[in-house]
């Protein structure tokens, strides 16, 4: 009997025919949606008089255009307005469950899912959004898809794909003190590159992987496409069947333990070969910042920016306005924003209160914290955060994309630099000119309070962070 991935063994579970030569019909269990990448989609289907074949096996959420404050309001943008308003048409003409805006259930697409158990190991997910290789810390094949795949998935429940090769990056050892999950992927992409990940699918191995909660796996998942991968994964343990226990759409009793029984039998069997592995020691791994206009451009905070004659190098600093050799230490920043499908989880909140909390925020700074769903909204005032985040200064909005794509107001301007703990820092990604330096939650609370970049290890001598 020959030896499989984690990811083989997901794969062959879904394949439900193959063409000779060519790509197979994988089944899909699980389709996620919002209103940004559904529109066409339903109306394709509408038009050719299809209907969607398994409502039950779809969730919906206002996430990628929703405002941030005032949500009790009509939405004053038009172009948002309109498409929530379609959303919530084409859902209850469908049958499919919508969290809209407001809902306790709503938030951004690849938060909630994960928090209402919808997300499971051993299942192939999809969604009209490229994060969401997300769900992968769950041992789940999760990937982004196109409009027109929207289509395909809401007729008949499958996609005709061509497998992916399997790539597996190992990080064993322990972190120091400071280096958060965010620190650990940023470092990877950094040393592979943003193409690195082209035409795999990545396992994330290793004691590193192994320790994260599940928060962490997923803000490591999460930006697996950033290397250029399809999605990446991560083995379901004890945490993975712990996080997903009770949980709205998790099976219960006997169902689940029988789930968990089967789950246990995914992990990737001792000796099985992958396309293309690399191994990472964890002590090397320190605090990371971004410096240019891809998320490969990556240094730990304590370096300088690198020399490079490439002619996209050197395009992507000037945009920045930074110089090769240059410190980023003492930068001056005045945008500040903890969010996103990558860092804007209940964790991440709680990371970046401990350090905030006795400190305040420095007079120059803008910072937005904008948790990733209702539920994380509600954990953040019934612990106390939003009291230290409001002793602070910082600013607590409601749930949403938010500036990771500014989709919606909350824009940053032209020229000004955002530390960020989203997943891309393209031009003009958080608003036409802006400038975004990637970091995790602990490396974005230490800029807020200094009002430039800092050394954060500098700072947490008392502090546990990881």
């Amino acid at each position: 009997m020959s030896k499989k991935t984690l990811f083989d063994k997901v794969w062959d579970a879904h394949v439900v025919d193959k063409i000779e030569n060519g790509p197979q019909i994988l089944y899909i269990d699980k389709h996620l949606i919002h209103e940004v990448t559904s529109p066409q989609a339903f109306n394709e289907l509408e038009d050719r008089g299809i209907p969607v074949y398994r409502p039950n096996q779809i969730v919906a959420t206002a996430d990628h255009n929703t405002p941030t404050e005032n949500q009790h309001l009509p939405i004053a943008d038009l172009q948002s307005r309109n498409q929530l308003e379609q959303l919530s048409t084409n859902c209850k003409k469908n049958n499919i469950t919508l969290y809209e805006l407001g809902h306790k259930y709503n938030g951004i697409v690849h938060v909630m899912a994960p928090e209402l158990g919808f997300t499971q190991p051993g299942m192939t997910m999809v969604c009209g959004d490229s994060h969401t290789s997300t769900h992968g810390a769950f041992g789940t094949i999760a990937f982004g898809i196109g409009t027109s795949q929207v289509a395909q998935v809401f007729a008949s429940q499958c996609l005709l794909l061509t497998k992916p090769k399997s790539l597996r990056v190992t990080v064993n050892g322990n972190l120091k003190n400071g280096v958060l999950p965010k620190d650990v992927i940023l470092y990877i992409i950094s040393k592979l590159g943003t193409n690195s990940g082209t035409g795999y699918f990545c396992e994330y191995a290793g004691d590193v992987f192994e320790n994260m909660s599940m928060e962490g796996r997923m803000t490591v998942c999460n930006m697996s496409i950033e290397m250029g991968a399809r999605g990446g994964m991560i083995a379901p343990d004890q945490t993975t069947f712990d996080y997903v226990e009770g949980r709205e759409y998790a099976p219960k009793g006997e169902a689940f333990s029988k789930k968990v029984a089967y789950w246990k039998t995914l992990p990737t069997d001792e000796g099985a070969a992958f396309d293309k592995e690399y191994t990472f020691e964890a002590e090397d791994i320190e605090p990371m910042i971004t410096y240019g206009t891809n998320p490969g451009m990556g240094i730990k905070v304590s370096e300088n920016i690198p020399n490079n004659k490439d002619a996209s190098f050197v395009k992507s600093l000037e945009y920045m306005n930074f110089e090769a050799g240059e410190s980023l230490i003492n930068k001056q920043i005045n945008y500040v924003f903890i969010g996103s499908c990558t860092n804007s989880r209940i964790e991440d909140f709680r990371i970046a209160a401990k350090y905030i909390e006795g400190r305040q925020k420095a007079d120059n700074v803008i910072a937005w914290l904008v948790p990733g769903s209702k539920q994380v909204e509600t954990q953040i005032i019934e612990e106390g955060l939003k009291d230290v985040f409001d002793a602070a200064g910082f600013e607590l909005r409601q749930p949403g994309c938010s500036a990771c794509l500014a989709m919606n107001d909350d824009k940053i301007p032209e020229g000004e630099y955002c530390v960020s703990t989203s997943n891309r820092n393209f031009e003009g990604r958080q608003g036409q000119g802006s400038r975004t330096i990637l970091a995790s939650p602990l490396v974005a609370a230490a800029t807020a309070v200094a009002g430039k970049i800092v050394d954060v290890t500098k700072n947490i001598e008392t502090l546990e962070f990881s």
